[in-house]
């Protein structure tokens, strides 16, 4: 769809920097998960881009990853400009990044309003994605909102945050009105319990944090500058750094002292004019391999197997081979609700239950001198 206003003061951040842990040994620091193709033959990244593209000008999509990252991201994205690719020193969580993309925006438009979002989701429905994003640009040009896409939650996630939303609000002076839903945030809640999740699921008032904001270069530098000085006074260096062409070097310097805090804690969590806009459409931020099985076609048993699988009695088990060359078969029997994923140099066998887990193992082959290629 294409955007019925001038776009030109429109901006995309994405945030490309994660390292996709839990999505070992596929995923490696200089191959996260958001570069990878796991459900078709894009990466993530690749289709993030392309959802927003036809919102805002390609110069005006930049992309914040990492150092270990950046060619292989510039590699996925040749179309974009090379200076719209930025690298993070190092990593420094999301206010930080925030902040970065804040001043990166500025630098090219004060009066330009910019969508941070993740560049590792699974949006099925673009059309209705595009929609939503659209009218929440249209919004955060019309005042001082801070708007956030909250997702309606389909089952009892205790792996997301969630939000409370309250009042709906009416149209701005001006404006018809739009076809999304738009509520005032009433409270940010922590990662729940089972319990809670079921009761946040079923009150109606609550929305997913999938961590997707829209705001005006003048809304978040005011946030900044009320709740979090120091990420504000960095925001004014950064962006004279831009201006002049000198980023890097003042980034190189800087970012490693930078104060190491999530974009909720550090500010919506604490501001007063954040709105929900409602994310009807469908969502997924796969964060594990047993969200990526939700994707995947499975056989009578359950079985989810992306690779040559031959098995006797298994049955709900997620079956992942990456090799190309070589490829041998992967033979289970008997065996329920496992992981099992095969590449060139690793082998991962998991409970599906302990998925998460995969975290701590990455941190301990990053730990042991003989395993630290592997991360």
């Amino acid at each position: 769809m294409k955007a019925k206003t001038d776009n030109s003061d429109r901006f995309v951040v994405i945030m490309a920097g994660g390292r996709g842990e839990r999505f070992w040994p596929v995923s490696r620091e200089k191959t996260p998960k958001q570069l990878l193709a796991l459900l078709d033959k894009k990466s993530f990244l690749q289709h993030a881009v392309e959802r927003v593209a036809p919102l805002v000008p390609l110069k005006n999509i930049l992309i914040i990853t990492n150092e270990a990252q950046a060619a292989a991201v510039r590699k996925q994205l040749p179309k974009l400009p090379k200076e719209n690719i930025v690298a993070e020193p190092c990593g420094r969580d999301t206010c930080a990044a925030v902040t970065l993309g804040a001043a990166l925006v500025g630098a090219r438009s004060t009066t330009g309003v910019m969508a941070v979002l993740p560049a590792d989701h699974v949006i099925p429905e673009e059309k209705k994605f595009q929609q939503v994003l659209a009218d929440a640009f249209d919004l955060a040009e019309k005042g001082r909102a801070i708007v956030t896409i909250g997702i309606r939650p389909t089952e009892p996630n205790t792996g997301y945050g969630y939000i409370r939303v309250g009042e709906t609000l009416p149209a701005p002076h001006g404006v018809k009105g739009y076809k999304t839903l738009f509520q005032r945030a009433e409270q940010y809640v922590e990662k729940p319990n089972f319990d809670r999740a079921v009761e946040y699921m079923n009150s109606g008032q609550h929305r997913w944090n999938a961590g997707m904001f829209v705001w005006s270069f003048v809304t978040i530098t005011e946030g900044l500058q009320k709740h979090q000085p120091e990420m504000f006074a960095a925001c004014q260096r950064w962006f004279a750094a831009a201006v002049k062409g000198k980023l890097a070097k003042v980034l190189a310097k800087e970012y490693p002292e930078i104060k190491r805090i999530s974009i909720d804690y550090a500010l919506m969590e604490k501001a007063q004019n954040v709105i929900v806009a409602d994310g009807s459409f469908a969502w997924d931020d796969l964060g594990s391999w047993t969200a990526l099985a939700r994707h995947l076609k499975a056989d009578a048993a359950g079985n989810c197997a992306v690779a040559d699988f031959v098995e006797v009695d298994a049955a709900r088990n997620i079956i992942f081979d990456t090799r190309t060359k070589n490829r041998t078969p992967i033979a289970v029997v008997g065996l329920r609700d496992a992981i099992i994923v095969q590449t060139d140099d690793a082998l991962l066998v998991a409970h599906k239950s302990q998925a998460q887990k995969i975290k701590e193992l990455v941190k301990k082959l990053a730990e042991s001198k003989e395993h630290r290629h592997l991360v």
